[in-house]
Formats: C-alpha cells, structure tokens, sequence
C-alpha cells in the first residue's frame, strides 16, 4: 500500500501540508471558508514539529500492526483489510486517549475524538493526499510500502 512519508532535509517548516489538510477534511474544500467561517473550525491530521532550521511533518504511517487499533478500548480504530487504511471512527471514539498513548510516532491527536491522517479519503478524492499535492519543496512523499518491510522496522524498534 501506498503512505506517506516526511523527508526532514527537505521540511522549510512552511505549514502548507497543515492547511491543505485542514482544507481537505473542510465542510465546503475552501480554504478561506474553512478558516474563517467553518464552525466547527476543521482540524489538520498532520502537523509539523520543529523549526525551519530542521522540521518534520508528522503523520500516521498506517502500520502493519498499529498499536493504536490495539489500544482502542471502544473499537473506533480500525485498519482496512484491503487498503490498509487506519482510520477512526468517530462515533465510536470515547475520546480517552489510548490510541494517542499508543501511537510510536506521535501521529494521533485527540480533540472531541481521536484525529489522524486518513490518506484524504475522506473529502478529496483521488490521487494523492492533500499534504502531498500542498508541499512546495517536495519532503511528503507518497509512495509504495511493502508491508513485510514496514513491520520488520517497526518490529526493530521495539
């Protein structure tokens, strides 16, 4: 399956992944209106930690064996089959927390409910995520990701 991954060297820490995140999960896909008018305000599944000098989007890298699906007291995490998608189910989500505890690269926050990176499959259709087609400088990448390769690192870091 195919994830996104944040290439540090190439991060200006310009935020532009944040808004076309926060714009891709909007009622109305307008920036604009999403910022100043939507209520409630949309949320950003990625954010960016550090400063221009050395940054890092940080996003949910939807793995083999997500801690944070195996955490989730109430069920509302869930990885797909198929896709191997991770997403939340906000109806579900009692808001506790587990998932965020759980989550190894710190890609989970939790608002009303638990939020992360959902490959933009909700709200903006095809091709790549939002984060992606957004960064001027080319540090998300969206690429295949075997998923015998990505537990064997996640295991080794265990």
């Amino acid at each position: 399956m195919k994830r996104v991954y944040s290439l540090e060297d190439r991060c200006l820490n310009c935020r532009l992944c944040e808004v076309a995140c926060k714009t891709a999960h909007s009622a109305t896909g307008d920036t604009f209106k999403a910022y100043k008018w939507e209520e409630p305000e949309p949320s950003a599944r990625v954010h960016v930690e550090g400063t221009n000098k050395a940054s890092i989007a940080v996003n949910c890298r939807h793995c083999a064996e997500p801690n944070c699906v195996e955490g989730c007291i109430a069920g509302a995490m869930k990885k797909d089959p198929e896709t191997g998608i991770v997403t939340c189910d906000k109806d579900k989500c009692v808001g506790c927390r587990t998932c965020m505890a759980m989550c190894p690269f710190g890609a989970v926050r939790v608002e009303e409910y638990a939020l992360k990176c959902d490959l933009c499959t909700t709200g903006y259709g095809d091709g790549d995520p939002a984060c992606v087609r957004a960064c001027i400088n080319q540090a998300l990448i969206f690429v295949e990701s075997d998923e015998a390769e990505l537990l064997a690192v996640e295991r080794s870091g265990e």
